[in-house]
């Protein structure tokens, strides 16, 4: 056996997955207390602007829109000028036509998932989507919950059924991999200066003082 310089194939990259991001709505987040909203909406906006940047094929969708929940957040439909939202009546994204239709146009196997409520919006499709077959992913500090121990368990649950958590941060480094990669270096430091809180500011510091960069 010998080691080649290779990534391995549990990593994403940017056509290798569907990203699904299910109910980031107003309605949902006063209630949600296991992660401080701004924040909730920082790493939202992040996954979204990185997915777009991308060229990852997503899917957005809400639960009663205009009669209850309210809007999806604008950080993430700024991202996707123009796509249609999915609005279901079920809890569970899975069991929504509209929904498992795109799913199938688009036709990956490996689904990225993150939203409001972790224990509700996320573990329903992720079991629903494991149990049909397909490879599971959930960004967890884009989900919150009512609780921090409703959206650890229900973490928990799902990564004893076969889920694969990662973080926002984690998920856009993940689609760059390589500082090399000048065609999408500008786009993905831009996004962390923006929205990746600590870390976009010592991005901007070190371009700012000494006019650093990853790649060179």
């Amino acid at each position: 056996m010998s080691a080649t310089a290779t990534p391995g194939k549990l990593l994403v990259s940017p056509k290798d997955h569907t990203l699904i991001m299910i109910d980031f709505q107003s309605q949902m987040s006063f209630a949600t207390k296991s992660i401080d909203a701004v924040l909730l909406r920082n790493n939202a906006a992040l996954v979204a602007h990185a997915a777009a940047g991308f060229g990852v094929s997503t899917i957005l969708t809400t639960v009663a829109e205009k009669t209850f929940s309210g809007p999806m957040f604008s950080e993430i439909t700024e991202a996707f000028p123009g796509q249609k939202l999915l609005d279901r009546t079920s809890m569970n994204t899975w069991e929504d036509a509209a929904v498992i239709e795109e799913v199938n146009r688009i036709g990956k196997k490996r689904l990225v998932m993150c939203g409001l409520w972790t224990s509700v919006c996320i573990v329903g499709p992720t079991l629903s989507a494991l149990d049909q077959g397909f490879e599971v992913y959930v960004i967890a500090d884009a989900c919150g919950d009512v609780s921090d121990e409703a959206h650890e368990r229900a973490m928990d649950r799902m990564a004893q059924a076969g889920v694969r958590p990662m973080t926002s941060l984690q998920y856009m480094l993940e689609l760059q991999r390589d500082w090399a990669r000048t065609e999408t270096y500008d786009m993905t430091t831009g996004i962390a200066k923006k929205f990746g809180g600590a870390y976009g500011l010592g991005i901007i510091y070190a371009k700012s003082m000494f006019g650093a960069s990853e790649g060179h």
